[in-house]
């Protein structure tokens, strides 16, 4: 089964030293979602970017969110269901309905989707996460009827978190694939 692994990075986009960049460079069959405006980004524009990417795709696709992009996910799901996306990983998801977690530039995403998504997912986050707090992850998980999974105290999961190639995250992704196969 051939699969393309979509990466979709949050707000700022995913730097040279994140994981995400990392797994651009590591998997042949990887491709990056790129947003018009990385900075101030607005919801109907980068769901119509993730939309066009997810079509020009042939095969199945895995959807390889981080942060900000996990809301997109989520509101893409909303209104389009491509049977091309057989799974996803969504990673430390930023808690866009808190203003003391996120920044204001990312109110548009709110509120935060909380449907049964309708691929199978696995959620991650940290227990030290700025962005969203472990217990409001793993909430976020249960509605959206995914795997959820905490790797402890690792920050956003982001750059900062100097993780490069994040095997243990490899892993995650590894298992991911063997129950949707």
């Amino acid at each position: 089964m051939e699969i393309t692994f979509l990466i979709i990075p949050g707000l700022g986009d995913s730097g040279q030293e994140h994981w995400q960049t990392y797994w651009l460079r590591k998997f042949n069959n990887s491709v990056k979602v790129v947003q018009n405006n990385w900075d101030a980004p607005q919801l109907e524009d980068w769901i119509t970017t993730l939309d066009k990417a997810i079509q020009n795709i042939n095969g199945n696709i895995v959807l390889v969110a981080h942060s900000l992009a996990v809301s997109l996910v989520l509101h893409w799901t909303k209104r389009y269901n491509n049977p091309k996306v057989i799974a996803a990983l969504l990673v430390a998801p930023a808690d866009v309905d808190s203003p003391d977690h996120t920044p204001e530039e990312v109110r548009n995403f709110a509120p935060m989707p909380l449907h049964k998504l309708p691929f199978p997912a696995t959620v991650i986050g940290s227990t030290n996460d700025p962005f969203a707090t472990l217990q409001r992850v793993e909430y976020f998980a249960k509605n959206w009827g995914s795997n959820f999974l905490s790797i402890g105290a690792k920050g956003h999961i982001n750059t900062a978190s100097k993780l490069e190639y994040w095997e243990e995250g490899q892993e995650i992704l590894e298992q991911l694939l063997v129950a949707v196969k």
